[in-house]
């Protein structure tokens, strides 16, 4: 299978791209900076898949509905 990445024109207007850039600063900073308040990723915390369902929304999402890439390594020296 031949898969080609097609990228659009920041013209474009996308409204998945717009939502995505509104999604991705709060995740970001909540990964860089986990201890600064953050009440964005706060609402966002709902949104994400948790290992208990609806019931547990804004539990147990990191690793199920919210993975980090590459995951973060430790800064203390090995």
């Amino acid at each position: 299978m031949n898969s080609v990445s097609q990228f659009a024109h920041k013209q474009a207007m996308s409204s998945g791209l717009q939502l995505a850039d509104l999604v991705a600063r709060p995740i970001g900073l909540k990964t860089l900076r986990p201890t600064q308040n953050n009440r964005a990723f706060e609402s966002l915390q709902t949104k994400f898949y948790c290992k208990g369902g609806r019931c547990h929304a804004g539990e147990g999402y990191q690793g199920v509905g919210m993975m980090i890439y590459p995951t973060p390594k430790s800064e203390k020296p090995q």
